[in-house]
């Protein structure tokens, strides 16, 4: 078990059991960025859901560093509004009061130094007061531009130093880098100061049950791993489809783009975990490698012109509502190249998958919100029906819905009720809402505890970013060069050149 974490001591118990609740060890987390809808809507949150399970040490202590004259009592109503709002689990009084105990707030700019000398004080003192040991986790839910001046600042204030079994870890959003060269130049400011067991990159979507139920889904059963290959899958399609616009991310969306935002991490990981081979256990070096050995032999199109497509929202209805396109949003340039839907195909040249095509896409304003894995499987070679019986048999599939309703549908053929023999799909569902009695805990409750117990696996490390960039590079580059993507229409699945993408090899896309 990672130091700074334990369960209640007793001797019968096995440290590797993961049916037991995992709690954190004496801890503190220091929140860069309090301001932001993150940390706001999804992390203090998150936080208070972790304390309210029991799962956070009674001395757990926050502290807040941003840009505002505030006391610590004023953050403390900041946290406890966003809690009210936001939390998954139903507020009680016990848990916010001894969790709003260990609140602190350091006023400054980033490169205050005299602000991080107080910062660092501020950590000593809890250090004394609430027990956190020395333990000390760094959230940096701030622009990517920003990284080195803070990390810098954390250097030169000793707080990135530890002594003996103390730990200092550094948390990052995506996104990481914009490109290869820029993402290389992110780990080498983040590594001159945290070594790499102790650098996090989240991202937030190998939080969520239904990811990890891929793999439990894939090696826990004797049922899908023998058909998990290219002797029985035709193809696969992974989707992530938002039914809303940019919303005020225009300052961020515009020269970022659906493929930047979430296929370089969120669908890259998607088709790692999909396609990877059976670790030898599930600690995160054994996973990691088998991810990066996916990653490595994944192979873009020579022709990208055929292969790939990108499209913009144009002014539709959706929702009952009229909505304004991609080019008319509020300080989005009439030019801009930008895409909010990007399709692409990519292959994955291992004995398991050679020949399968992998199709990613994802788009904003699209029918509805919707994010899958989807194995399509190969026809039967005979039937022995009269084509007339099975005008309706499409092929069998296998679908992890990832959100927002999470769970496993098969499609197969079933005989229609009735004298004639006719065979149709059909549907079996597994739902998560109706199997388990808990409810599944959001994505960041995972991930934050995971940082503090130090625990990994869920974690990309360099190599998984620089490797996803590697990938997504040379389509960005001939877009660049390639004219305005295509508009297609609010509410809709994307421009025609995404459905003649998949028409050229003789296939369509899924509609969720």
């Amino acid at each position: 078990m990672s130091r700074g974490a334990g369960v209640a001591s007793n001797p019968l118990r096995d440290p590797r059991d993961r049916r037991l609740p995992r709690v954190a060890g004496p801890c503190g987390l220091v929140l860069f960025g309090v301001t932001g809808d993150l940390s706001r809507k999804k992390l203090m949150p998150a936080i208070y859901d972790l304390a309210n399970r029991g799962l956070l040490p009674p001395g757990f202590a926050l502290v807040g560093f941003a840009r505002r004259d505030w006391a610590d009592e004023d953050f403390a109503q900041v946290v406890h509004d966003a809690v009210k709002e936001y939390a998954r689990t139903p507020f009680r009084e016990e848990v916010w009061d001894q969790l709003a105990d260990g609140f602190r707030f350091v006023p400054g700019e980033f490169d205050d130094d005299e602000a991080f000398d107080r910062l660092a004080h501020t950590i000593a003192d809890l250090d004394r007061v609430r027990g956190t040991g020395g333990n000390h986790a760094f959230y940096l839910s701030i622009p990517p531009k920003l990284f080195p001046v803070v990390v810098a600042q954390l250097k030169r204030s000793g707080l990135s130093a530890r002594n003996g079994d103390e730990w200092r870890r550094v948390v990052v959003e995506k996104p990481f880098g914009h490109d290869l060269t820029s993402a290389r130049e992110l780990n080498r400011t983040l590594s001159v100061v945290f070594p790499p067991e102790s650098v996090f990159r989240i991202d937030h979507y190998l939080g969520k049950e239904t990811v990890q139920n891929i793999l439990a889904l894939r090696f826990a059963n004797t049922l899908f791993e023998p058909i998990w290959n290219r002797s029985y899958v035709d193809h696969v399609q992974i989707t992530m489809a938002e039914d809303i616009g940019i919303g005020g991310r225009a300052g961020y969306y515009d020269g970022i783009g659906a493929a930047r935002d979430v296929i370089q991490n969120h669908l890259l990981q998607l088709l790692a975990l999909t396609a990877m081979e059976e670790p030898v256990s599930f600690e995160a070096q054994s996973l990691r490698l088998e991810k990066t050995k996916v990653l490595s032999a994944v192979r873009i199109p020579d022709d990208l012109g055929s292969h790939t497509a990108r499209g913009q929202y144009a002014a539709g209805w959706q929702g009952g509502e009229k909505v304004r396109g991609f080019l008319e949003e509020e300080a989005i340039p009439k030019t801009s190249k930008t895409e909010t839907y990007a399709a692409i195909k990519l292959e994955v040249d291992t004995r398991r998958w050679a020949g399968v095509p992998f199709y990613l896409r994802a788009g904003k304003r699209l029918g509805r919100r919707v994010t899958e894995v989807a194995l399509v499987f190969q026809r039967a070679p005979h039937l022995p029906f009269a084509a007339t019986a099975t005008e309706e048999l499409g092929q069998n599939a296998l679908v992890i819905r990832i959100q927002p309703d999470e769970g496993v549908t098969m499609r197969f053929g079933s005989k229609v009720p009735g004298t004639a023999m006719e065979v149709r799909d059909v549907n079996m569902d597994f739902a998560y809402g109706e199997s388990f009695t808990e409810s599944s805990p959001e994505a960041y409750e995972r991930l934050l505890l995971d940082v503090l117990l130090g625990d990994p696996p869920l974690f990309p490390r360099h190599e998984e970013v620089e490797l996803s960039w590697e990938i997504l590079d040379p389509i960005e580059e001939y877009w660049a060069e390639h004219g305005q993507p295509d508009q297609y229409p609010s509410g809709g699945w994307g421009p025609d050149s995404a459905t003649e993408m998949l028409a050229r090899d003789g296939r369509v896309w899924r509609r969720p």
